[in-house]
C-alpha cells in the first residue's frame, strides 16, 4: 500500500505537508477529510488518528500525525534536496528553534484572525467586538516583527540563502488571514519580498493551487454546517467578547 496524506487545504498544516510533497515529487493518495462537515470527527477518521486533527500519514501500517513530524519523515524517507533541512548543526537547530516557536507565536494568532474577520461572523452573523479584534491584530504585528527580528532578519530564507521547510511552515500560516481580507504582508517590505521568494521558490503554480480551497472560503454555503458543529461555534464567540 502507497503512502497517503489525510488533508484538507483549508489547514496551513496540511498546505504545508502538501507543498513539501508536491514540489519534491513525493507519490502520495490524497485522502480529503472535509473539515468545514467535520468529517474529522467521523469514525472512520478517528480511527486513523484519534486525536481527530489533520494532517495525518498513513504509510502501511504506520500512522503518524501531527504536521511537524510528518515533514520530518517525508525528508529523512526521500531523497529530497537537503537544504530542507540542513545537514549544518546551526542551520538545523534554527529550524527547530523556529518550528518550536511558531505554533503558540504564529500559527495559533493568525487562526484567530481567519476566525474574528470571517468565520465567526459568517456563521454566527455576529460580528466580534472592535476591542478584542485590535487585540489579536496587535498580537499578531508584534509577533511579526518578532519574526522579522528574530529569524528573518537581513537573510534570504530563515536559514540563509536557501529555502527550508521552515519557510515554507512560516508562509502557510501567514497566509491565513488572507481568506479574512486581512494582508499581514502590506505592513513591511521585507516581510512581502520573503513571501515572495519562498512562493517563487515554491512554483506559483504549485502555492496557488495549494491555496485555491482557502481562497474560495467566502463562497462557503455555512448553512451545510452541522448545527452541534455551529452551536459549539456560537460558544466560541463569547470568549471574543
Amino acid at each position: 500500500m502507497g503512502l497517503e496524506l489525510y488533508l484538507d487545504l483549508l489547514s496551513a498544516s496540511c498546505r504545508a505537508v502538501y507543498i513539501f510533497a508536491k514540489k519534491n515529487n513525493i507519490p502520495f493518495d490524497f485522502q480529503f477529510v472535509d473539515l468545514l462537515k467535520g468529517h474529522h470527527h467521523s469514525k472512520e477518521y478517528v480511527n486513523i488518528n484519534p486525536l481527530r486533527k489533520l494532517p495525518s500519514l498513513k504509510d502501511g501500517n504506520f500512522i503518524l500525525s501531527e504536521s511537524v513530524a510528518i515533514l520530518l519523515y517525508l525528508y529523512r524517507k526521500y531523497k529530497v534536496p537537503s537544504h530542507w533541512y540542513p545537514s549544518d548543526l546551526h542551520q538545523r537547530a534554527r529550524v527547530d528553534e523556529f518550528m518550536a516557536w511558531q505554533h503558540t507565536a504564529i500559527q495559533l494568532p493568525m487562526s484567530k484572525i481567519l476566525w474574528i474577520k470571517l468565520l465567526i461572523p459568517m456563521i454566527t452573523g455576529n460580528e466580534v467586538s472592535a476591542g478584542k479584534t485590535e487585540e489579536i491584530l496587535d498580537e499578531v504585528n508584534k509577533n511579526v516583527q518578532l519574526f522579522e527580528e528574530k529569524f528573518l532578519q537581513d537573510k534570504m530564507f530563515i536559514t540563509g540563502n536557501n529555502i527550508s521547510l521552515a519557510d515554507v511552515v512560516a508562509l502557510v500560516e501567514m497566509m491565513q488571514p488572507m481568506a479574512g481580507n486581512h494582508n499581514i504582508f502590506l505592513n513591511s517590505s521585507k516581510l512581502a519580498e520573503w513571501r515572495m521568494r519562498v512562493e517563487l521558490t515554491i512554483g506559483s503554480g504549485l502555492f496557488s493551487e495549494a491555496h485555491d480551497r482557502l481562497a474560495k472560503l467566502t463562497e462557503w454555503d455555512c448553512s451545510t454546517l452541522d448545527p452541534t458543529v455551529k452551536k459549539k461555534i456560537c460558544e466560541l464567540l463569547q470568549k471574543f467578547k
